[in-house]
């Protein structure tokens, strides 16, 4: 689904030119849960602006769903942010004053979706998001952290997008909560088949991903399978 190959990112120009990104490359396969981590600095989050097409490389090549984008125009890339990625935020970025079913309608509303289609994937993907009926009609001012965070979950989902990029989404939740949160993700990823890309600077919240893309200084230091999140699962103990 993701082809990264020789990505180099530089800001400003000569002697004030930063490298954020040092020719980086990697795939990520339909239906992984990776996460990419890396302390302040290391360029996880340009990685994360050029993953989401919301920023281009200075060189190399960015392909999604074997489409080139690293060289789109800037429509190219909102149709492509609209069309192919659902993006789950620290800051949830909902409506506060709006319900939880219409926060997730509203991209489906500026999608031209007709309203029964619209209500309706928006409900399927508040049910995918682990929500019950009874939050559909509660504000999102009035619902816990971490059911804000699943109604955001579900309003990425609506546009049944590739690929879900989930930039900290436990950053502003206590342990428990984000648990749940990544609870979440983990069966949008094992039951619905979802692809999941998840930046954190957590060690303890890049556990809960099938791999793990560690980042330094814009380098790739490691890039390994995560074997011990499948065995926890098989014997239960994952979330003890």
């Amino acid at each position: 689904m993701i082809e990264i190959k020789n990505i180099h990112k530089v800001y400003g120009s000569g002697a004030e030119a930063f490298t954020a990104l040092n020719n980086i490359s990697f795939s990520i396969d339909e239906g992984e849960f990776v996460a990419i981590m890396g302390p302040s600095g290391s360029g996880k989050s340009t990685l994360m602006h050029i993953l989401g097409c919301l920023d281009t490389p200075t060189s190399g090549t960015y392909k999604l769903d074997n489409k080139d984008v690293s060289t789109m125009t800037d429509d190219e890339l909102a149709d492509i942010r609209k069309d192919k990625i659902g993006f789950v935020f620290q800051a949830f970025n909902l409506l506060p004053r709006t319900t939880v079913l219409r926060n997730v309608v509203l991209p489906l509303v500026y999608a031209g979706v007709p309203r029964e289609e619209r209500e309706k994937r928006a409900i399927e993907s508040l049910v995918a998001a682990g929500l019950t009926k009874e939050h559909f009609t509660h504000l999102s001012n009035q619902i816990s952290g971490g059911q804000i965070q699943r109604v955001a979950i579900a309003r990425a989902l609506v546009n049944d997008p590739s690929l879900i990029l989930a930039d900290e989404p436990t950053g502003n939740l206590d342990s428990r909560t984000s648990l749940i949160v990544l609870e979440t993700l983990q069966e949008l990823n094992r039951k619905h088949g979802r692809t999941i890309v998840l930046i954190t600077h957590e060690p303890d919240i890049a556990e809960h991903a099938d791999r793990i893309i560690k980042l330094r200084d814009g380098d790739i230091v490691s890039d390994e399978k995560n074997h011990s999140v499948r065995n926890a699962e098989k014997e239960g103990k994952l979330y003890e």
